[in-house]
């Protein structure tokens, strides 16, 4: 992985556009992982009985997919150095084999002294915006 130069950025610049699938799967799995075994990750009754539209996501882990696409685009996981976001909708995960798709967009909103850049994330998933003021400040080399 190579990491990203200053030189090579200006306001406007997009990052690539990630998609990921997220599955039924793939909340046990992080629910595994993060120690959250919060039951409207994985019960589809109890989900609905709390005003729930279904299965939800877990909000570190949508937050986990979007930064992902800036630590791929800046080269460097530890570029990030300030990371912010607000959740505004959850993410439904159907039980289904195709899941939910989360989909992170990104452009360089400001050059920060330095080489730090702010990157501003859109971050949707069924067509609603599923993160609401998604920023990353990046250090370039």
């Amino acid at each position: 992985m190579s990491r990203l130069s200053a030189a090579d950025v200006a306001v406007g610049t997009e990052l690539p556009e990630q998609i990921t699938r997220v599955t039924r799967a793939d909340l046990v799995r992080y629910a595994g992982a993060s120690g959250d075994l919060n039951v409207i990750h994985w019960n589809e009754r109890v989900a609905r009985e709390v005003g729930l539209p279904g299965v939800i996501a877990h909000g570190m882990l949508t937050a986990g997919i979007a930064v992902r696409a800036v630590t791929a685009w800046a080269g460097d996981p530890g570029a990030v150095v300030d990371y912010h976001v607000r959740f505004s909708r959850p993410v439904v995960v159907p039980d289904d084999d195709a899941g939910a798709e989360v989909t992170v967009r990104g452009r360089v909103a400001a050059v920060l002294d330095g080489d730090q850049v702010r990157v501003d994330l859109t971050v949707t998933s069924g067509g609603e915006k599923v993160l609401s003021l998604a920023r990353a400040v990046v250090a370039l080399a």
